[in-house]
């Protein structure tokens, strides 16, 4: 459910609307760039940023979306350049966890024109494709703040769920973490299976596979969860969106915010070998 909680003249906008994938390859980036037709960007650090970048990419270090609220987001994308239906195309140098988090905040704010990547940049650079190492800036638009409800739990969101035989929690950290505590009734999906050697993810038939193997239905609700910022549990957001599941949520506070409140965990007080395989 989205709740439009900022009004806006929408003749203020001047992009076309083109849809993207939420996995965007490089052809695609490409031609986009080519016609201008796209805001790519970068949430590595400024100083990373100015080093080089791909072509025409706006810089948005990662650490400042954690800073802001959604109307300070909706700020973030105004003075980007990026209106209402603009297309976004983000990627990162840290397999696609920081994008994918900063895709998911742009979404959860109500753009939902919204891609990550299929990869880093520096398989972008190493593959001879388009950089620059100019600062962008863009002439500031309007952009209307519409929270999407749906996409999101909070901590009393996931207590109640953790006892719903149609949910899923999924805790996307490595295993021997999710060994030590997790959130009770959680399924361990390591992010670390999701990445493939060439892309931030791994084909939609695999992660289906891996899903599948845990005994989830696709039709049931997945909530995804990492241990601090949401990072992981982000990328894991788009895996199993791109995996064909349509209901998915993020707990984007994360186990460090279920801890905090002295939430109920479970633990594997004596782990073997083969619980330390997450396969």
């Amino acid at each position: 459910m989205y709740m439009n909680t900022k009004k806006r003249d929408s003749s203020t906008s001047v992009s076309t609307h083109i849809g993207i994938p939420i996995i965007c390859d490089t052809d695609t980036v490409r031609a986009l760039i080519l016609e201008n037709a796209v805001r790519i960007v970068d949430v590595r650090k400024l100083d990373e940023y100015l080093q080089g970048h791909i072509k025409s990419a706006a810089s948005l270090p990662f650490s400042q979306i954690l800073e802001k609220d959604p109307s300070g987001i909706v700020d973030i994308l105004e003075n980007l350049g990026i209106t209402d239906t603009m297309p976004v195309v983000i990627y990162d140098d840290t397999f696609g966890a920081l994008a994918a988090r900063v895709a998911w905040t742009f979404e959860y704010v109500g753009h939902a024109n919204t891609a990550l990547l299929e990869m880093t940049f520096s398989q972008w650079k190493s593959m001879g494709l388009e950089t620059e190492s100019k600062n962008n800036t863009f002439a500031k638009t309007e952009h209307t703040l519409l929270i999407n409800h749906e996409i999101q739990a909070d901590a009393s969101y996931v207590d109640l769920a953790k006892e719903q035989e149609d949910k899923f929690l999924i805790d996307t950290r490595e295993r021997l973490n999710f060994l030590t505590e997790h959130i009770p009734n959680a399924k361990n999906l390591p992010y670390t299976m999701l990445r493939s050697d060439t892309n931030i993810l791994r084909k939609p038939e695999e992660i289906r596979r891996l899903i599948e193997n845990r005994g989830m239905s696709f039709d049931s609700e997945f909530i995804t969860y990492c241990g601090s910022a949401g990072t992981l549990s982000g990328l894991t957001y788009y895996a199993l969106k791109l995996a064909g599941i349509k209901n998915v949520k993020l707990y984007s506070k994360s186990f460090r915010e279920w801890k905090m409140l002295g939430k109920s965990k479970e633990e594997f007080k004596d782990a073997n070998y083969w619980d330390l395989s997450a396969d």
